[in-house]
């Protein structure tokens, strides 16, 4: 069964996590600290972290920045905040969810499956066209490197995984752990339009993704023998 890291120092909080996911079969540790979390990371396999925000040594927003340095492990923010900004910042940096205290232990389980389903169906980039490297959170285009935020990564992933598909700005949203309720929606334009920009250094030729005009956004592959 998948391993599930909790990093809270709150101990009522992580217990209750604890029991709620071991009695689902998950494999659980627990720390308290941000350090002890990088460090448990580094030297074990984990398929998902639940973060707190509030961690004594460190912030969780900046622990997954240090994380996101060497790992693409998935990771569910927990937090007191509710504000639209703190979610925003949180799917930034690279979180996959975010869960606001007080919460239902049976939602969280519900949502690590969730993660562990999405993380593990895998996406299968165009050949000759992207190449993708999950462990370093790399993605090349026509062999030449990206330089992506977490979130135009997983915007591309999403796109390159279904080539052709027409993507709705609230389907792209769920793709990369935003609530669809969370006023970003006009915000995706904005990613859309900077990762487009990065293309465009490399093929300034090329609009691999395409817009369709009340619909949403779509992927359209180079025809065949057009990629050098």
């Amino acid at each position: 069964m998948p391993s599930i890291l909790i990093v809270e120092d709150e101990i009522a909080i992580a217990d209750t996590l604890l029991f709620a996911l071991q009695g689902e079969g998950f494999g659980v540790q627990r720390v308290a600290l941000a350090q002890e979390a990088l460090a448990t990371l580094r030297a074990i396999p984990i398929d998902l972290v639940i973060l707190d925000v509030g961690l004594p040594d460190m912030s969780g927003f900046e622990c997954c920045k240090a994380l996101r340095r060497f790992s693409a492990v998935p990771v569910m923010f927990l937090t007191a905040r509710a504000e639209e900004v703190d979610r925003v910042v949180g799917l930034e940096i690279g979180a996959d969810d975010y869960v606001v205290k007080p919460f239902s232990p049976r939602e969280v389980v519900a949502r690590v499956r969730a993660i562990l389903k999405r993380s593990r169906s895998g996406v299968a980039l165009a050949p000759g066209e992207f190449d993708v490297d999950l462990s370093r959170l790399a993605i090349r285009y026509r062999g030449q490197p990206l330089k992506l935020t977490a979130l135009e990564f997983r915007l591309l992933q999403q796109f390159a995984g279904a080539p052709e598909r027409v993507f709705s700005r609230e389907e792209l949203l769920a793709s990369v752990g935003a609530a669809t309720d969370a006023g970003y929606e006009r915000n995706v334009d904005t990613h859309i339009k900077s990762l487009r920009a990065k293309l465009r250094e490399i093929a300034p030729e090329a609009e691999p993704i395409q817009t369709h005009r009340g619909f949403g956004y779509s992927y359209q592959p180079a025809a065949r023998g057009a990629v050098r």
